[in-house]
């Protein structure tokens, strides 16, 4: 029996090998729509581990737009406490993810595609269904990150504005109009390539660090800072599990996003050793961010005065700390927020183009420009975006409608690792992990399981969506079905003369 068992995997693991090796050839060919166009397929390696880092240097804005609304709900002891559990968290995944990223070093789009790759052989579905939960959430992000930015400008600068203006039956106030400007801005950022780009984003990233990282150690040496205003919140029993619940969900958006370094893999100059450092190291910088800056913030203003300011508490955390400076922090905080717009909008263009490449949705969207950029799925969101800010307006909505496929994601991806692990457990993994860390991946799927059930049955507590929100989140995946049929119609199509083996480049 044990025999026959080593056999059947030795088996296994030779066919994911042989099924690699298709893969790799496959990729080497210009996908159908790339031919059509006379354009590459193929994404410049021009980033070093540092770079993918960078990418992520702006999560700590991600953290500011939940941060005093928790702190509010929960008190300040609770808020600190699930942030902190929820960085860890996503640490672990991060750590997963390095080793699945090895496995599949030519796909763009991060872990949805690693998830992709891990069920094809068991439930194909399941990789559209992944992919199109983790492209919405990143391709909501100028929506989201617009919304906040309208609201941290009108209230730190123009606090008395009523301008309004009504386009095509269509009301438009500055809130509207600067969501809108953030999304076009995103947008022709993110046309441009990395390489190009990633100096912009450096220079932000780190410059919002800078205060991030005073309010996180210089916070504790103040005069004025303290705990003594901090409170435990939670109800007790059934009813506070489910509060706790409900809050790690819509904290995992911000926190679960140190894993966007791994949707550049195949743009890394040394894509083992590049990946295995941008992926951890931006794990650990976020953790060290969600546990000691909020602490520092919260001691500062103390837990009533942070949670009435949600869009100005770093310029006050500034004016207590230098005795001003509340602009230039203010301006900072929406540098960071400008890269993760741009930063999601890139992720979710690259995430969707390797799913056409992959076969998982229609050809049209497998394609890059003149510049080796997905134009036309960055397009695509754009609109999404503009929809989002002109008919739900609400930042904190849009995060529920996109957070719940983007647990989903992750919990698709992790259930992966574990289905590669026993799927084919002598395929070539260039970064592995211990044994251990099969157990550590099944407590991260049921976790990821728990949060998502409480995060769609209970979005009342947070406050942070309802119905509405669900639906459109549900919507979103039932299209990837849809599309993932229209695909197989393309598919099974005859190939014209000037694509002979397209076709069976991007088959699935």
């Amino acid at each position: 029996m044990r025999k026959r068992k080593v056999l059947a995997d030795t088996a296994a693991a030779e066919a994911v090998t042989r099924e690699g090796a298709e893969m790799d050839t496959r990729a080497a060919q210009p996908p159908a729509a790339a031919l059509e166009t006379g354009r590459s397929s193929e994404l410049e390696k021009t980033l070093r581990w540092w770079d993918g880092v960078t990418i992520t240097l702006g999560l700590p804005a991600a953290l500011f737009v939940g941060l005093a609304a928790s702190v509010g709900a929960l008190g300040a002891w609770t808020a600190i406490a699930l942030w902190a559990a929820i960085a860890a968290i996503a640490v672990l995944h991060n750590w997963i993810y390095s080793e699945m990223a090895s496995m599949f070093p030519d796909k763009s789009g991060g872990i949805a595609l690693f998830a992709s790759q891990a069920w094809q052989r068991r439930a194909p579905a399941i990789g559209p269904l992944a992919t199109y939960a983790y492209w919405f959430a990143w391709a909501t992000a100028p929506a989201i990150w617009g919304l906040s930015v309208a609201g941290i400008l009108t209230s730190q600068f123009w606090p008395d504005s009523t301008w309004s203006t009504t386009i095509l039956g269509i009301d438009f106030d500055l809130s509207r109009t600067i969501a809108l400007a953030v999304a076009v801005v995103s947008w022709l950022l993110a046309m441009f390539r990395l390489s190009t780009a990633k100096w912009i984003m450096t220079v932000v990233g780190v410059s919002l660090m800078v205060p991030v990282a005073i309010f996180g150690t210089v916070s504790f040496a103040d005069s004025g800072w303290s705990t003594s205003s901090f409170t435990w919140s939670l109800p007790s029993g059934g009813e506070g599990l489910r509060t706790a619940l409900a809050w790690l969900f819509i904290m995992a958006w911000s926190a679960y996003a140190i894993e966007a370094a791994a949707s550049f893999v195949p743009e890394f100059r040394d894509t083992v050793r590049d990946t295995r450092r941008s992926i951890r190291v931006a794990g650990l910088v976020f953790l060290a961010v969600a546990v000691l800056t909020p602490i520092g913030i919260a001691g500062l203003l103390g837990q009533d005065a942070l949670a009435a300011a949600p869009y100005t508490f770093l310029g006050d955390s500034a004016d207590v700390l230098f005795g001003g400076g509340a602009a230039l922090v203010t301006i900072l905080l929406i540098g960071g927020i400008m890269l993760l717009s741009v930063m999601g909008t890139a992720d979710a263009g690259r995430a969707l183009y390797q799913s056409s490449l992959d076969g998982l949705t229609v050809r049209q969207f497998g394609t890059l420009d003149r510049r080796g950029v997905p134009a036309r799925a960055l397009t695509i969101q754009l609109l999404i975006n503009v929809a989002l800010v002109l008919f739900v307006g609400n930042a904190l909505a849009v995060i529920v409608a996109g957070n719940v496929g983007f647990v989903l994601a992750h919990l698709l991806a992790v259930a992966g690792f574990l289905l590669l692990r026993r799927d084919a457990p002598g395929a070539p993994r260039p970064i592995r992990l211990g044994r251990g860390w099969f157990g550590i991946g099944v407590a991260l799927v049921a976790f990821d399981a728990v949060i998502l059930v409480a995060g769609v049955t209970s979005a009342s507590i947070t406050g942070y969506g309802g119905l509405k929100e669900i639906l459109i989140s549900v919507g979103v995946l039932s299209i990837s079905q849809l599309l993932f049929l229209v695909r197989r119609w393309q598919d099974r199509r005859p190939a014209v003369p000037s694509e002979p083996a397209a076709g069976a480049a991007v088959a699935p």
